[in-house]
């Protein structure tokens, strides 16, 4: 009798573990799946650039005087030729007041014009309607040549070339489009960065001294297989790379795989060359084993 009720518990505990084993083997891990990407492909590397204006120009007065009027405000955009100020000097009020008083119809002035030499941007005033100033002394700044001004360490200036453009990514994101118009014939002695010039396509107003990022394209490729980055797994020491290749509908495989080049959100793999219809585990895919059972959940 005992031992037909033993042979009943091995039984049972048999008939439990081998359900147990059942639901381990059927537990599948939801997975999305992509498939290759082929195309052009550039790696750039992410340098600063400074705002500026390469010229001031300044307007000074030419003659002492009185200021009468100002036709200008800070920031303003003003043209070659365009009135800015008017001086009068004390012996031009002197002599206009005895014509005057002689004959009221003989309207005398006696007034300086001061015109913008230079098309620009009023940055600095400094003067305002009745000083009194000395022939010559600074009333106002124009800045113009404006540019971008870019320190590159000099062992990347082979990636640099001349009348190429870049994209300048502005703080919050926007993207405009630059040309590389110039490089400084100086190196900076300490950091031995080079200054790069770059001119801004297009009349977009950019304050002066704002920081900008630079994408430089240090290699090009026309045609590479790529894989979003989600999508290739690495060990800790980020020596070993593989993906995760679906083999049918329920079951992915580890693939060791060779990177290429790679940038913010997709990288190229050199091998094993993937067909087109290959599906790669793209999210789920973090900690599976080598054999994984999975279950697909995009379309």
């Amino acid at each position: 009798m005992i031992q037909r009720v033993m042979i009943l518990l091995l039984l049972i505990t048999s008939c439990k573990q081998a359900a147990t084993e059942d639901a381990t083997t059927d537990i599948q891990t939801p997975v999305s799946v992509i498939n290759i990407s082929r195309g052009p492909m550039q790696e750039y590397i992410e340098l600063n650039a400074t705002s500026t204006f390469l010229l001031k120009s300044f307007i000074k007065a030419n003659a002492t005087g009185y200021l009468q009027s100002t036709n200008i405000h800070l920031g303003q955009l003003v043209h070659r030729g365009q009135l800015l100020f008017t001086v009068k000097t004390k012996e031009a009020v002197s002599i206009g007041n005895a014509v005057n008083a002689l004959d009221s119809s003989f309207k005398f002035s006696g007034t300086n014009s001061i015109k913008a030499s230079v098309d620009g941007y009023i940055t600095s005033l400094d003067h305002q309607p009745g000083d009194y100033v000395q022939d010559g002394e600074q009333l106002a700044t124009i800045s113009n040549n404006f540019v971008f001004l870019m320190n590159m360490p000099y062992e990347l200036h082979n990636a640099v070339i001349i009348h190429h453009t870049v994209d300048l990514i502005l703080p919050g994101g926007e993207k405009i489009t630059g040309t590389i118009s110039a490089a400084m014939p100086t190196v900076d002695s300490v950091a031995q960065t080079q200054s790069i010039i770059i001119t801004m396509d297009g009349n977009k107003t950019i304050p002066e001294n704002l920081v900008v990022k630079v994408n430089i394209p240090t290699v090009s490729k026309t045609d590479v297989i790529t894989l979003p980055k989600s999508a290739v797994l690495a060990d800790e020491t980020q020596t070993e790379f593989w993906v995760m290749k679906l083999m049918n509908d329920s079951t992915a495989i580890k693939v060791p795989v060779k990177k290429g080049i790679e940038t913010k959100d997709k990288i190229e793999i050199i091998s094993p060359v993937f067909s087109d219809n290959d599906k790669i585990l793209v999210t789920g895919n973090y900690g599976l084993e080598d054999t994984a059972k999975v279950k697909i959940i995009n379309p």
